[in-house]
């Protein structure tokens, strides 16, 4: 990228980096100049409790798409040994969104291998993470996808398979992968072949109460 590309990037008025495509809450891309929902900057950063503390707050609001993007940037630090963690826990956050726009087949995918991610570190996972809360959680929701699916039978219209979903090498969070930089990979445009929020895909809206995905141990549900 060109001294000249990174200096005309978009920026927020306090100067952050900001992705230019404005979305809806479902991270769905509108025109140029729409009134889409606020992003998180390109360039954020939180710690582990910052991380989870926002992005379930998010969450609970039913903005699956931009927790993910929280989840992400606290990716981009994570200690070596807790980057699967983060990057399941996005993983899923991703699948939810998936969910909501309609595309039932990638939303559980994403869910069932975030899942496989974050059930590793088990019932004492780093910074209080309710990684086995969490599994359940995306499993029981992949679950009910392919039940809707298989009710449906031959009525439903399949959804292609998404070129741009991410296999087991590539990264969540980064197109050079786990071991690459801190990209924002499930963040960049629709236009991207780097995400797997990407392409619009015809599909019903689905009802997902993203609130049920507690990150912390012990953690209610809000009142």
């Amino acid at each position: 990228m060109s001294d000249s590309t990174r200096t005309q990037r978009d920026r927020n008025p306090e100067g952050r980096a900001q992705n230019q495509r404005p979305r809806d809450r479902f991270g769905r891309p509108l025109p140029h100049g729409a009134e889409g929902v606020p992003r998180i900057p390109d360039d954020a950063e939180f710690t582990p409790e910052e991380g989870l503390t926002e992005a379930q707050n998010l969450l609970d609001d039913g903005y699956a798409f931009h927790a993910h993007e929280v989840l992400e940037a606290v990716w981009k630090s994570a200690a070596e040994s807790d980057r699967e963690l983060w990057r399941g826990l996005a993983q899923i956050a991703v699948g939810l969104t998936h969910a909501q726009r309609g595309n039932r087949v990638g939303a559980a995918r994403l869910l069932r291998r975030g899942a496989e991610r974050v059930v590793g570190y088990g019932a004492e996972a780093p910074d209080g993470v309710d990684a086995i809360g969490s599994a359940a959680f995306a499993r029981s929701v992949a679950d009910r996808l392919d039940a809707l699916d298989h009710m449906e039978g031959e009525d439903r219209v399949d959804t292609p398979p998404n070129p741009s979903d991410p296999g087991d090498d590539a990264g969540s969070v980064g197109p050079a992968g786990p071991a690459g930089p801190g990209g924002r990979e499930t963040a960049q445009s629709s236009e991207s072949p780097e995400s797997p929020v990407g392409p619009d895909i015809a599909g019903a809206a689905i009802e997902i109460d993203t609130s049920g995905l507690r990150l912390r141990r012990g953690d209610s549900r809000r009142a």
